[in-house]
Parts: structure tokens; sequence; C-alpha cells
């Protein structure tokens, strides 16, 4: 087996024993394979392999990937910071964003989005450990953000994701996972909303998403291994 086959095993094995230990369907947790800065050739392995979720930061770097893998059925993530100049080619090209976090992106990629496509499913990024470097909504600005998101008539509010500060401590990153969890379950509470997607969890910490509730996993580098050429330069 080449060590991309082999890495996927690996981590559905710990996507599994992670599920299991949570007493959780293994079916709830999809993996989201962060193909970012990796070949084209990669992602056809990956799936082969039988994964089929991408997530790309890198608006035009995911483009020329996905001409290039026009022939596979394929679904794409963006999960990058947005800019406004990019959301009409992120809302004609993904079937998922993970990062909005501002209401004006939120309305462009509505108005951009096809008629012919379905609404594009969104989730709000939040700032869940308060981080100047980090993009995202604060908790406290997620339920107004959430209730305006939802009412864009070509986006479909799924849930919210996080990218917490690094940590080894898996208590740590329990507790910052279950803050997205029960903000999710307030704003379902609060503001009458449906949402059923926790994005949260990496290579380092799937674990403990997974024991709090995570539904999407971003799995990089267990997968694909660290970065092998520069990042593009644009979002």
């Amino acid at each position: 087996m080449s060590t991309i086959v082999e890495n996927i095993a690996k981590v559905r094995d710990r996507i599994r024993e992670a599920a299991q230990a949570a007493q959780r369907p293994v079916s709830t947790v999809g993996l989201l394979a962060v193909s970012k800065t990796k070949p084209a050739s990669a992602i056809r392995e990956a799936y082969a392999a039988g994964v089929c979720d991408f997530g790309e930061n890198y608006l035009q770097e995911a483009l020329a990937k996905q001409a290039e893998l026009a022939d596979l059925p394929l679904v794409w993530h963006f999960i990058g910071p947005i800019q406004s100049n990019k959301c009409k080619a992120i809302a004609e090209h993904f079937a998922w964003v993970h990062s909005v976090d501002r209401l004006k992106v939120a309305r462009r990629l509505s108005e951009l989005r096809p008629e012919r496509l379905p609404p594009l499913n969104v989730c709000l990024q939040v700032n869940i450990s308060g981080e100047a470097s980090k993009s995202g909504c604060a908790p406290e600005e997620a339920g107004e953000l959430a209730a305006a998101v939802a009412a864009l008539p070509r986006l479909k509010l799924r849930g919210l994701m996080a990218i917490p500060e690094p940590c080894d401590d898996p208590e740590q990153q329990r507790a910052t996972f279950a803050r997205l969890r029960s903000l999710a379950e307030a704003l379902n509470a609060s503001r009458q909303l449906a949402l059923d997607t926790l994005s949260m969890g990496m290579s380092h910490d799937l674990e403990a998403a997974i024991a709090e509730g995570a539904t999407w996993v971003r799995i990089g580098t267990a997968l694909f291994g660290a970065r092998d050429y520069p990042a593009a330069p644009t979002a």
C-alpha cells in the first residue's frame, strides 16, 4: 500500500475508536481530507482509497485541482479565510464553506450562488479561543450572525467551525470543543435553528473533538504528511 492509503486506514481507525469511546455511530463523523498544498495526484489516490470530501484553503490552487480532477465525483469544501473578491468563484465551485465569519461575505455568497446548484452549505467560523491571529466571529456575536445567515435564500446554515489554539492536553482540548458544542446547542434553542454540524478537530486532536460531538474532522498532516511546497499566495 502507498503511504496515503496506509494513512487513511490509520485515521479511519482513530475515528472509529474515538466514536466508539464516545458511544457514537462512526457514521456521524465525516472525514474531510485537507488537501491544501498537495497535488491533484494525491487527491486522486485518496479518492481511490474511499475519501470523497476535500478541503482547500487557497482558491486559485483549488480551482486548478478541480479542473484536473473533474472526472471524479468529489465534494469540495472551502475552509480558508474568505476575501470578498473571491466569493463568486467560491459560490460557484464549492459545496461547503466552513469559514463564514462576516455577514457581508455570507450575503455575497448567497447572491452569487448559481440557481442551478443546491443551496451552499455553510458553517460559521467562531474564534473559540479568542486568538487575535485567528479569523472567526466572537462567540457572543454568533447568535446575531447565525440568525442573519440562516435567512439568506441561497445558503443553508449547517453549523459551526473552529480552529482552537494548539494544545497538547486532551482535557483542555475537550473543554475548548465543548464550548463550541454548547454554543451550537444554545443557538438551536434560542434562535430556533437546526444546526447539525460541528467542524472541529484536526490531526493532533481529533479524538477530543469527536468526544465533544464533531461531525467533520479536518485532517491534513495525518493523511498527506507535512506541506511539501509553499502555500499559494491567494486565499
